[in-house]
């Protein structure tokens, strides 16, 4: 297998840079779509990478997922600048796969607000209450259970039970790159993983629910650091098939923002009785 979730083949092609997906990208729900984690991080590197500015930073990033994103296939992705400022810029980045027609068309898209940086160490604060070490969390040998996909990308330690009540936490790192010969930088690391918040907080079994989530909003107060990523999430669920999830981004000094994502809640049909 491949070492990254995506391989870069033209950086200047007519619908943006174009990228073919590796098996890490492949989705537990069904292995001919993409996981949403990977394709917000690459969303979050367009971003990123559209007009730099050393003074900026991105401060919150709202990815829509426009539908299944296909795992095999080629994939476009570009971004531009929305809004300029000297403070406050908004950038928006999409990526595309081939339609019915053949033609790129979007599957996904992200807009980030980018925010202007100065000092302000002397008022540094978090008012959620930090992780447990890693060294305290859990290693549940998730990769077993799945043919090669997503999970089989990560380092995935739990500090709580699946499906306890409460809050589920973990710690989790992926173990390649987000862009085969890229090393990814701590942004591309946070969503790589942020997406996982709705499997952490769930209470549903998905041998009976499925819980897909149509979107994430994340909002950074402190850009991460290291490798690791923490989670907080829980998530919660309407009388009427809908749900939400709410949860903290951690690195190994504490929180570094928030995440929210809707959910879609649905029944599993019944498997069919086996032939007499």
């Amino acid at each position: 297998m491949s070492d990254s979730y995506y391989e870069l083949l033209d950086a200047d092609s007519e619908h943006g840079e174009r990228f073919h997906a590796t098996d890490f990208v492949r989705s537990t729900w069904s292995a001919a779509i993409q996981h949403a984690a990977p394709v917000s991080a690459l969303l979050v590197r367009a971003l990123q990478r559209c007009e730099p500015r050393d003074d900026t930073r991105l401060s919150r990033v709202l990815v829509d997922l426009l539908g299944p994103v296909p795992a095999d296939g080629d994939l476009w992705v570009r971004a531009r600048r929305e809004r300029s400022g000297r403070q406050i810029e908004l950038f928006s980045a999409e990526m595309a796969a081939p339609g019915p027609d053949g033609r790129p068309r979007p599957v996904a898209r992200a807009s980030g607000w980018r925010l202007q940086t100065l000092d302000t160490a002397a008022i540094t604060h978090a008012s959620a209450e930090a992780l447990r070490p890693v060294a305290e969390a859990i290693s549940r040998d998730m990769k077993k259970d799945w043919d090669p996909n997503y999970v089989h990308s990560l380092d995935w330690r739990w500090l709580t039970e699946p499906l306890a009540s409460g809050a589920g936490e973990s710690w989790i790192r992926p173990e390649v790159d987000l862009v085969k010969g890229e090393a990814m930088n701590p942004l591309e690391r946070l969503f790589a993983v942020a997406d996982d918040a709705n499997g952490i907080g769930t209470k549903l079994d998905p041998r009976e629910y499925t819980f897909l989530n149509t979107d994430l909003v994340v909002h950074i107060h402190r850009m991460p650091d290291g490798e690791w990523v923490g989670i907080r999430a829980e998530t919660n669920y309407g009388p009427d098939g809908v749900g939400a999830t709410i949860g903290t981004l951690f690195d190994e000094r504490g929180a570094v923002g928030a995440i929210q994502q809707s959910v879609l809640v649905r029944p599993r049909p019944p498997k069919d009785p086996p032939a007499e």
